[in-house]
């Protein structure tokens, strides 16, 4: 047994339906380790019950395993809007969003975010960024406007496998993206910030001014 079995053991078990989804994503993708997971998916769902938003953003749907976690702590009557670039992906997502009554819920946007954004005028209360590594930082910049003063952001992968403690080229602009976001994020002074060491690292904010 391995350290991430033991926490698995100790961790409420995802439902049915996340596990059927978990399933079909690993035999139906080509990189299923895009997948959120029990234990991450299980940390958001909490998170999210917690701050018990009315509106929620998330840059990167993938297959629908962490849309269907934060949704859980929407408020009554709230709207949770997913931006997915992958207009493959659109089918199985409305799919399983609907499989899980949850279609009411939720605004899925075959989009590029950065360009989405531009144009959202829309204020949210809880911002969750898994999307293109690359576009970390204009993500960041396009969320923080929509993000309403008090409000919680979510950023996943924040520790890129272990890379950002390494040198890289300058042509690796993926881990280039995620080392510039966390520096921005450190930077700011109008956020808290706090980098979780769950999986390949969770950076939890709160927007304390403008």
């Amino acid at each position: 047994m391995d350290l991430d079995d033991y926490i698995n053991l100790h961790t409420t078990n995802e439902d049915n339906v996340l596990k059927d989804l978990r399933r079909k994503t690993n035999l139906h993708t080509t990189m299923p380790r895009q997948l959120s997971g029990p234990m991450q998916g299980k940390l958001l769902e909490m998170l999210s019950i917690m701050i018990n938003p009315k509106n929620i953003l998330e840059i990167g749907t993938f297959t629908g395993y962490s849309a269907y976690c934060l949704q859980k702590g929407l408020q009554d009557g709230g709207k949770m809007v997913t931006i997915e670039i992958k207009d493959e992906l659109e089918d199985h997502i409305l799919d399983f969003f609907n499989r899980a009554g949850i279609t009411q819920k939720m605004e899925l946007v075959i989009a590029d975010a950065a360009e989405y954004l531009k144009n959202d005028k829309r204020q949210y209360d809880l911002i969750f960024i898994d999307g293109d590594k690359r576009q970390y930082p204009q993500y960041y910049t396009l969320s923080m406007e929509r993000l309403r003063l008090g409000g919680y952001m979510l950023i996943d992968n924040v520790l890129w496998s272990g890379k950002v403690l390494e040198h890289q080229p300058e042509n690796d602009h993926y881990t280039q993206g995620v080392m510039q976001l966390n520096d921005m994020v450190q930077a700011d002074p109008r956020v808290q910030n706090v980098l979780i060491p769950i999986r390949d690292g969770l950076t939890l904010i709160r927007k304390l001014s403008n």
